[in-house]
């Protein structure tokens, strides 16, 4: 026992390791900016953290019979925060003054979760978040990685810790035997997680900290067991280099962005290991002489930081130069400057706060780090309230006769005045969060599940009329209007809502929509509304020529409950997402707009229809009040009429209302 002890707690500088910090770091920065995809170079940082610091906290426990863990909290925050939160603040800044504002919430989003190690979640929400389909890849996105080696620093010394109490005071086992089986116990169930999850939904288990347990936990294992590996240097010297080689073609044999992690995440896992592993054990022939190169391992010591640096500084090249290609001399040079960048930034600020020679409890300690924290935390505090303010403002602002939005196109006003000068409401900060409330208030059923959420709205008390709003997101951003006119109308609104599923008897993309349309049509026959409003076709130009078999079918069964149906033809669809385009051509509107036939054909879909619709449906189109005379422009009476490439904004569909009002009522009162 006492010499398995000696030989676990031998610590001593491995600088292939630090190369290979460097290989992964390079292989990551590579395929971001030329290739445009990811390379499995963090998989490679999740196992050498595993074996770094099950190391350090085993040498520990043996050493003292307990873990510091305020010590090692500290001595963890005093490496990591001063650079992670100097390229937050920084990259916060930058974002103020480039980024396009449209970004502006989810980017602030971003900025906290990645402070406080839960970007991972944050993405993996995202993934799975249909208000989310529209964000871009932000100058924070990397720092999910970050926040997964965060959570892990966390458990990592409470996962030990319980270890070694049960190996000492129940089992009468040694430290390492207790070890090795909770270790050996978290990769089995962490590895069939990220199997399972992998296969049903692959973007939530990318960012999912369960999913990645194992490759910590691989790492782990290797640091208690690698006393016992000795390799002739023949074969410590191939293994070694297969290791290398299997990192570096990871990217490239692989499908990473959509296959890991699960099995295949164990190519570059391995490949970590066996260099790790062979260490020096492959004599001259080995894999460690070339990652033990001075220029390697010296780039090795700002992996990090250069990792933290090369995302934002690409973000920015993309925003910029208005271009999705890095030609490879610009990409060099990106390289070489958040090289520099990472090397003067260790140089200065994170070396000397990390070698600080403080007590773990001595306030200084903490102090300083508070202070890393301050001004990212402060400036983004600033800018989320500043985003706040101007979403307030929106409600108030369009009250305003300037802002006339659809009613600008009725025929009745085509002399209107108002000022065409004033700024489009809701502006680019705006846009993103200009949501009908079904949205706020989670009635607004996910992709995933297939349980109907009804939500009431207008008048829900003793009102006359009864309208069930029924569809996808193209249904729900019509409830503004349909508001607009159960004001004054004695209507209660059913919202029967769901991301991405129409009512249609064939169901959609997602599973669930067949089960939720099947239970729908069952609780709207039973509930018996005086009129369901809903879609009559998609306006995804190649399929909107025809009503779907599937949606005549759905108002059939509403024909034999004798319930109204009111089908509307549905809206324009972009190719580009409009509140960007509108901020970027403030001066030339023009070049964010279409021509109605381009967007929508050249008839609605139910003319010349070959089979008879039910007599209980009434078709209508509301699009000249979104198209001005065969043009479809992003911008009505001064109010932007598209939250993204295809969805209304919550104000322009407010100005909808009057028009919805004269197709409802007659049909109501009838």
């Amino acid at each position: 026992m006492e010499s398995e002890q000696n030989n676990l707690t031998q610590r001593r500088f491995r600088p292939e390791i630090e190369g290979l910090r460097a290989v992964a770091a390079l292989l990551v920065a590579i395929y971001h900016i030329w290739v445009g995809q990811v390379s499995g170079g963090v998989d490679v940082f999740f196992v050498v953290s595993g074996f770094l610091i099950t190391t350090s906290l085993v040498n520990r426990l043996e050493k003292n019979g307990s873990i510091d863990f305020f010590s090692f909290i500290l001595r963890l925050m005093k490496r990591l925060f001063p650079m992670a939160f100097l390229v937050l603040l920084v990259t916060s800044l930058a974002s103020i003054l480039w980024l396009p504002q449209v970004r502006w919430s989810q980017t602030i989003q971003e900025v906290f979760a990645s402070a406080f190690y839960y970007q991972n979640w944050q993405l993996a929400i995202n993934s799975v978040d249909y208000l989310a389909q529209n964000n871009e890849a932000s100058p924070f996105q990397h720092f999910w990685a970050m926040s997964i080696q965060g959570q892990f620093y966390l458990l990592w010394p409470l996962v030990l810790f319980i270890a070694y109490l049960a190996a000492k005071y129940i089992f009468k086992i040694s430290t390492r035997v207790a070890l090795t089986g909770v270790l050996t116990g978290l990769f089995a169930v962490s590895f069939s997680y990220s199997i399972y999850r992998t296969a049903v939904d692959q973007p939530w288990a990318y960012f999912d900290t369960l999913a990645r347990v194992w490759e910590f936990s691989l790492g782990g294992l290797l640091a208690i067991m690698i006393s016992k590996i000795i390799l002739n240097k023949l074969l410590s010297a191939f293994l070694g280099w297969a290791g290398l080689f299997a990192i570096i073609v990871t990217g490239a044999a692989l499908e990473v962005s959509t296959e890991f992690p699960g099995y295949a995440a164990l190519w570059p896992v391995v490949g970590g290991i066996l260099i790790v592993a062979t260490g020096n054990q492959g004599g001259a022939l080995g894999v460690h002489r070339l990652l033990s190169w001075g220029p390697l391992t010296k780039f090795g010591s700002i992996s990090y930081a250069f990792y933290l640096w090369h995302w934002p500084l690409l973000i920015f090249y993309y925003i910029l130069t208005d271009t999705k290609q890095v030609p490879f001399f610009d990409g060099l040079l990106l390289m070489v400057g958040a090289a520099l960048i990472s090397y003067v930034s260790t140089v200065l600020i994170e070396k000397p706060i990390r070698t600080m020679k403080l007590p773990a409890k001595h306030w200084l300690s903490w102090g300083t780090v508070v202070i890393c924290m301050l001004p990212t935390l402060i400036v983004a505090s600033w800018w989320a309230y500043d985003v706040d303010q101007s979403n307030e403002e929106l409600a108030n602002a369009v009250e305003d006769e300037n802002y006339p939005g659809a009613l600008a196109l009725a025929p009745e006003n085509e002399n209107m005045e108002y000022n065409q000068d004033l700024e489009v409401l809701p502006n680019p900060v705006q846009a993103r969060e200009d949501l009908p409330k079904v949205y706020d208030d989670d009635c607004h059923q996910s992709q995933q599940n297939a349980e109907v959420i009804q939500c009431d709205y207008g008048q829900t008390d003793e009102s006359k009329y009864t309208v069930a709003l029924v569809g996808g997101s193209h249904s729900a951003h019509w409830l503004p209007a349909l508001e607009q006119v159960a004001e004054n109308e004695s209507i209660k609104i059913e919202s029967y809502t769901k991301s991405s599923c129409r009512f249609n008897a064939d169901g959609g993309e997602y599973d669930s929509c067949e089960t939720w349309n099947q239970n729908l049509v069952e609780e709207l026959v039973e509930e018996k509304p005086d009129v369901v409003f809903t879609t009559a076709n998609t306006s995804d130009i190649e399929q909107s020529k025809d009503i779907p078999k599937g949606f005549v079918a759905q108002w059939e069964r509403l024909e034999e409950a004798e319930v109204e149906v009111v089908a509307l033809r549905d809206n324009p669809w972009f190719s580009k997402d409009i509140p960007s385009c509108v901020e970027e051509n403030k001066n030339n509107l023009d070049e964010c707009g279409g021509t109605k036939e381009e967007l929508l054909g050249e008839q609605a879909p139910w003319e010349d229809m070959e089979k008879e619709m039910p007599e209980n449906v009434t078709f209508t189109d509301f699009n000249d009040y979104i198209c001005d005379d065969g043009q479809c422009a992003p911008v009505e009476g001064n109010v932007l009429i598209y939250r993204d490439a295809h969805h209304l904004t919550a104000t322009y569909s407010r100005t909808l209302g009057p028009f919805v009002r004269k197709k409802l009522m007659p049909i109501l009162e009838s």
